[in-house]
């Protein structure tokens, strides 16, 4: 790739002119899409992560600096961060699904519910805080420990933990 096409580029990049996408589109999308593809291993998410990728870069051309990066380095960025974040959502969600398919939270044993057990949520108020907080979010907003964490920003083990004393607590009010 000549010095003189990437300069004719970044010209039209800094002028908002849509022909800078086309050229852009025209002579890295090979190599984009080549480091995407190693980056999610997955045709489908690696040909929307490219996509995704001329999108950003055509909004945030005018914050390209040829000072500070090469146009290839720039885009290369670019396209990497997109693939990785594509590759942690496409994760995550399958993650979800598995874990709902393997999840035994429907199948209840009917017969043996307590007529105690439905009020559970107004036993929950009695406790302390930090423990509502916690079996709220695992038991009525149907979220795993781990999303948990991530939502309350309260570490895993912390969840852990206030999940086996606030049960622990929860039994007690039952047994008075």
């Amino acid at each position: 790739m000549s010095y003189s096409l990437e300069e004719h580029i970044v010209e039209l990049l800094e002028k908002g002119d849509k022909a800078a996408i086309n050229l852009l589109y025209e002579n890295y999308s090979d190599s984009l899409y080549g480091v995407i593809l190693k980056i999610t291993n997955n045709e489908e998410l690696a040909q929307d992560a490219l996509q995704e990728s001329f999108v950003k870069i055509w909004k945030n051309s005018k914050k390209y600096d040829s000072k500070k990066a090469r146009l290839f380095t720039w885009l290369y960025r670019i396209a990497r961060n997109t693939a990785i974040d594509k590759l942690r959502s496409f994760n995550n969600r399958f993650e979800k699904e598995v874990q709902i398919d393997k999840s035994n939270v429907y199948i209840l044993p009917t017969a043996s519910l307590n007529q105690d057990v439905l009020d559970l949520k107004d036993h929950v108020t009695k406790l302390d805080e930090k423990y509502q907080i916690v079996l709220n979010a695992l038991f009525f907003e149907g979220m795993t420990q781990q999303e948990a964490s991530d939502e309350l920003d309260i570490p895993l083990g912390t969840i852990k933990s206030r999940l086996k004393i606030g049960l622990r607590d929860l039994r007690k009010l039952f047994n008075h």
